[in-house]
């Protein structure tokens, strides 16, 4: 079976920047599961794991527009510490959920001035070219209601 929209894809993976470190990877676990066209991946992965099937391997390069898209400089801001009530020691790295009006954002802490924080609410791979190796494990038709939940029920996936 090839992977089209409504296939239940279960796929190793390890993903690289373009500078070969490794940023993840399935390798010593389960292999990654998804409906495929409910967007439960990166759209530029998606694209080219269509049409493909159990046992293909692949090398996928993903530029950032079609990844975690391109760093946008309005999600960096200056906060004042006392917005982090309750936490004592805050501290480059650390992430947070913000409140903003689109909703909630995870921020991650950039650095620490005095009584400020800089906050960056981008993607960590915002920006980044994604380098995926890739290797089909397993392609079936979805079930009814995995369809209709927009998400793989069951063994690898979301369990209600």
């Amino acid at each position: 079976m090839q992977i089209a929209q409504n296939s239940v894809v279960a796929f190793h993976y390890t993903l690289t920047n373009d500078s070969g470190e490794v940023l993840d990877s399935s390798e010593g676990r389960e292999p990654l599961t998804y409906l495929h066209g409910a967007g439960n991946i990166i759209p530029g992965l998606e694209k080219e794991l269509e049409g493909r099937a159990a046992g293909d391997k692949l090398n996928v390069k993903v530029t950032p527009e079609e990844g975690y898209g391109e760093v946008q400089e309005q999600l960096v801001q200056e906060v004042p510490r006392d917005a982090f009530q309750g936490v004592e020691n805050i501290e480059p790295g650390m992430q947070f959920q913000a409140q903003t009006q689109g909703g909630p954002l995870m921020v991650t802490v950039k650095n620490i001035e005095g009584d400020t924080v800089i906050v960056d609410g981008n993607h960590p791979l915002a920006g980044e070219h994604l380098n995926f190796d890739v290797e089909i494990a397993s392609v079936r038709e979805a079930s009814q209601e995995e369809t209709e939940h927009g998400h793989v029920h069951g063994e690898g996936g979301v369990e209600h």
